[in-house]
Order: C-alpha cells, then sequence, then structure tokens
C-alpha cells in the first residue's frame, strides 16, 4: 500500500470512488437531500481543480488498485473517502497519517468536516468539536455536520 499524489487522468475513478461510497454509505446517516448534497459537493469538476492545485492524493493498494483518496487544502482535510469493500482495513487511518504529517510540516492544526459516518474515527485519533454546522439542502432536508480540530505535535 502507498499513498501518491493524483493525476489528472485519475480525475474520473476518483469521482467513481466518492460517488459509490457516498451512495453506499451515506444513506445509512443522512437524508436524500443530504446525500445529493455530498454527490453534487464532490463532483468531477471540483476534483478537477483540487487535482490541478496538486492537493489530491490516493492510496492505491497493489493488488486492488486505488482503494481510497484525501484532499489536503492549507490545514483542512477534505474528501476523505475509503471504497466500501475497502473499509474497516486500515486504509482510512494510513490517509490520515498522511495528511497530518504533510500539514504538520506548515501548521500546529488540522482541521475537518466530520460526517457521522466518520466521527468516531477523528474522536479516536484526538480531534476535538470546534463546531456543528447545519446546511439546508434543496429539498428541504438538512446537512448537520462537526467541525474538528486537533492540535498536532510540532
Amino acid at each position: 500500500m502507498r499513498i501518491r499524489e493524483a493525476d489528472i487522468s485519475e480525475a474520473e475513478r476518483i469521482r467513481s470512488m466518492v460517488d459509490e461510497t457516498i451512495r453506499k454509505i451515506y444513506p445509512r446517516y443522512y437524508p436524500a437531500g443530504a446525500v445529493d448534497f455530498f454527490l453534487q459537493h464532490h463532483n468531477l469538476q471540483n476534483i478537477l481543480e483540487d487535482i490541478k492545485s496538486r492537493r489530491v492524493f490516493v492510496c492505491v493498494d497493489e493488488a486492488a488498485g486505488v482503494v481510497g483518496t484525501v484532499t489536503v487544502k492549507d490545514n483542512a482535510i477534505n474528501r476523505l473517502f475509503v471504497l466500501p469493500g475497502r473499509q474497516r482495513k486500515g486504509y482510512g487511518g494510513k490517509l490520515l497519517d498522511f495528511a497530518e504529517k504533510m500539514i504538520s510540516e506548515r501548521y500546529s492544526e488540522v482541521v475537518i468536516d466530520a460526517s457521522f459516518a466518520a466521527k468516531k474515527l477523528y474522536l479516536t485519533r484526538g480531534y476535538k468539536d470546534k463546531s456543528f454546522e447545519i446546511i439546508t439542502t434543496d429539498n428541504g432536508d438538512y446537512l448537520c455536520y462537526d467541525t474538528m480540530i486537533r492540535e498536532l505535535d510540532g
């Protein structure tokens, strides 16, 4: 398993992986309008822009190919996704380790918007709640999430 910067040619693969994860996992935690919001937010155009800005990284398993992704922008971790069939195998933790190490080179804290599905993982890694956010989606559903923060060892 290795983590490397994403190539522009992988944008559709990353979008597909993010889309699959959202469609399979998020309906367990969120109403339909929130799931649709996530799908629209993590669209191909946004992924392409982040790849062009050299902020997107992929986790590659030698046997399975690309199994996860993370986007790092300044001191924020965004778009951290692992394929549903590859979850609970350590890939998410490795992506977090990678992103936190990268951020620690320039910042003393890391910020992440935690979905309900991932909040427990962040709590076990020492993240603390900073704020609770609510977005009203186009169909009137609510998307609730926590912005979390973790102090990094300098």
